[in-house]
């Protein structure tokens, strides 16, 4: 009997809230080293909350990606680097069209080394104000994750021809592999 290849590696990981959850998947599911992206919803009141709940703020909840991945294939600290490059972190609950606390920028540790790379980063990219403004991304250890129905899975992937994913996602994906082509699977 062979063994599960996958059992014997050493899985993170890690839980990133910038946006509307189907841009961060589009952006980390291609990457060399990442074996899972799952779109849900963290850091709320409600347990197992609905898309159609979180949508009204009220649950408080974030849209969020969990990534699992293969440290010895990719880094925590190049995923953040990615989180950074994919999305607007001054911005206060809003990333382009979609605004409210849902679409806020987090980063959910898992870890104290989570926490740490997560403050180093933010820490250089404000000192040399790379974005020109307050970075506002929130560092906290992660809470409850609830994976989202399952059509906001691989939701880029199966609808990429749909009027949002067009406008919002597909330029990500374009940046993606022209300008990160060497992390892709």
């Amino acid at each position: 009997m062979t063994q599960d290849p996958l059992a014997t590696r050493d899985l993170r990981l890690a839980t990133l809230a910038g946006g509307c959850f189907w841009c961060l998947e589009a952006v980390f599911q291609p990457l060399k080293g990442v074996t899972r992206v799952v779109s849900g919803y963290i850091g709320g009141q409600v347990p197992r909350p609905s898309y159609e709940a979180v949508c009204t703020g009220m649950t408080g909840h974030a849209e969020a990606v969990q990534v699992t991945f293969d440290p010895a294939q990719i880094s925590y600290r190049t995923l953040l680097e990615l989180f950074f490059a994919f999305h607007d972190p001054t911005t206060l609950n809003r990333q382009g069209p979609d605004v409210g606390t849902q679409y806020r920028s987090a980063i959910y540790t898992h870890d104290a080394s989570q926490e740490n790379d997560a403050r180093a980063i933010v820490k250089e990219l404000s000192d040399n104000d790379t974005f020109g403004a307050k970075i506002v991304t929130e560092i906290v250890p992660a809470p409850e994750f609830y994976p989202a129905e399952q059509y906001h899975q691989q939701y880029y992937e199966r609808n990429s021809r749909q009027p949002y994913c067009q406008a919002m996602v597909a330029p990500k994906v374009a940046k993606l592999r022209s300008r990160y082509s060497q992390l892709l699977a």
